[in-house]
């Protein structure tokens, strides 16, 4: 998603001149979704409440592709129960994705920062295709019933990409604005740094952004 925090990651790309895409955008190819690739969706898609054909993406965009690698901004919003609930499926135990851990531990402890932006009605609704798939929403801030559709289709979409990005053969790195990285001798939130980096540290963002890909 086209944010400040990804429009910094892109210049100080550009200035350490890596050679990258902005705003890829992949194909799918719908005979790679085999059938058990299928019952995954089908199981997550279910435990979130969904009900009647399963959606599919005909495409996926990313902020950024360096080779066979693709990169997410995921803001606050990806973060909560229902996101929770996908990372139970058979997918994250049989295919190995190195975000898991810290993506569950952050659902578990930033819900009331998705809160602060996702209540707000198109973001809680989300858009017409989550109440054909999951129903009408509550109120926002009412989970007693069927919740927030919108943060529901949210997080069905998100396992989808994480399913979709590796048998279409692409590495997936899933980046937050909960990230720390040391500066000045404390520890900054990624999102906190982006905001107005000074020149050293953008170097340090572009060599924390290098080391995430090259290991």
């Amino acid at each position: 998603m086209d944010n400040l925090m990804t429009r910094q990651l892109a210049l100080i790309l550009r200035e350490g001149e890596v050679d990258f895409e902005r705003d890829f955008e992949l194909e799918i190819q719908p005979s790679y979704l085999d059938q058990k690739g299928r019952m995954w969706l089908e199981e997550i898609y279910k435990d979130l409440g969904g009900k009647g054909s399963l959606p599919l993406f005909e495409k996926l965009k990313f902020d950024f592709k360096i080779n066979r690698n693709l990169f997410v901004y995921d803001e606050e919003l990806h973060f909560n129960r229902y996101r929770l609930i996908t990372f139970k499926s058979d997918l994250y135990f049989e295919l190995n994705f190195p975000f898991l851990e810290t993506q569950k531990r952050l659902c578990r402890s930033y819900e009331k920062e998705c809160l602060k932006v996702g209540l707000r009605q198109r973001i809680w609704n989300g858009p017409p295709v989550a109440r054909h798939c999951f129903g009408e929403a509550d109120e926002p801030g009412d989970f007693s019933g069927n919740g927030a559709v919108g943060w529901k289709l949210s997080a069905y979409n998100d396992a989808q990409i994480d399913l979709q990005t590796r048998i279409h053969g692409y590495k997936l790195f899933r980046i937050t604005p909960y990230e720390t990285l040391m500066t000045g001798g404390s520890l900054k939130r990624l999102d906190q740094l982006l905001i107005n980096p000074k020149e050293e540290q953008r170097t340090m963002l572009l060599n924390w952004f290098l080391r995430k890909y090259q290991g």
